[in-house]
């Protein structure tokens, strides 16, 4: 309990009842909430805390490099995976994930695309784009840099036994998006959300003439609100 400029403090020992409140002085909570104290007696026993500057302060995030690529089919649909992060909530992005130590970011997304869908027979093709976003992997706060590809395949589903990989990367379910599906502002968090924007663009150059985009940096691009 905390109240008022005296500023009560309700202390408890860990295994004993509570105990009377103290009263703390303003200038002194200050200080223990500074880490200059980091222990208050209450009733004659000690209660050890842990300084309270290492519970406000919030977890770094660990930077990690990805790779993605998209894949559109004849009619101009991207395949996308539907995952479920603690932190950020649902959203569906392309295929692809973390890299491995001295991995290049093409072959990043050559490998994730291979081992998330099961087609060995498609191949990253010119570079989309670039970006940088947070959320939680396995526990740790990340800051996630991605290279994404694009490159064109068969309308179809993954093939062979992809459910350890999923169950692995918490995947939870795949589908083809239309551009339609891309423009419904009440549909799931897309990753990058410029996504549709910049699938539009590829529809009418690239996925037409073969003229490879400009990438684009779109460099932080901080979280909505969570979607459950």
């Amino acid at each position: 309990m905390i109240e008022g400029a005296g500023m009560a403090v309700r202390v408890r020992p860990p295994g004993r009842p509570w105990g009377r409140s103290a009263r703390v002085r303003s200038a002194a909570l200050l200080k223990w909430a500074s880490g200059a104290a980091n222990s208050l007696d209450a009733r004659r026993g000690r209660c050890q805390s842990v300084p309270m500057r290492r519970l406000l302060r919030p977890r770094k995030r660990v930077p990690r490099r990805a790779a993605r690529t998209v894949v559109l089919d004849a009619n101009g649909s991207v395949f996308l995976l539907r995952s479920d992060n603690n932190e950020v909530g649902v959203h569906w992005t392309a295929p692809g994930g973390g890299l491995e130590q001295g991995e290049t970011p093409r072959s990043g997304a050559r490998r994730e695309l291979r081992e998330e869908t099961g087609w060995t027979d498609l191949e990253p093709g010119p570079l989309l784009c670039t970006w940088e976003h947070d959320f939680t992997w396995h526990g740790t706060p990340v800051r996630q840099h991605e290279h994404i590809y694009l490159t064109t395949g068969p309308h179809r589903g993954p093939v062979g036994d992809v459910r350890a990989v999923h169950a692995e990367d918490g995947i939870l379910d795949w589908r083809w998006w239309t551009p339609a599906d891309l423009a419904d502002e009440n549909a799931d968090a897309l990753w990058p959300p410029r996504l549709p924007e910049l699938l539009d663009a590829v529809r009418s150059g690239w996925a037409v003439d073969g003229r490879p985009p400009v990438p684009v940096d779109l460099g932080y691009i901080p979280n909505g609100p969570a979607a459950r």
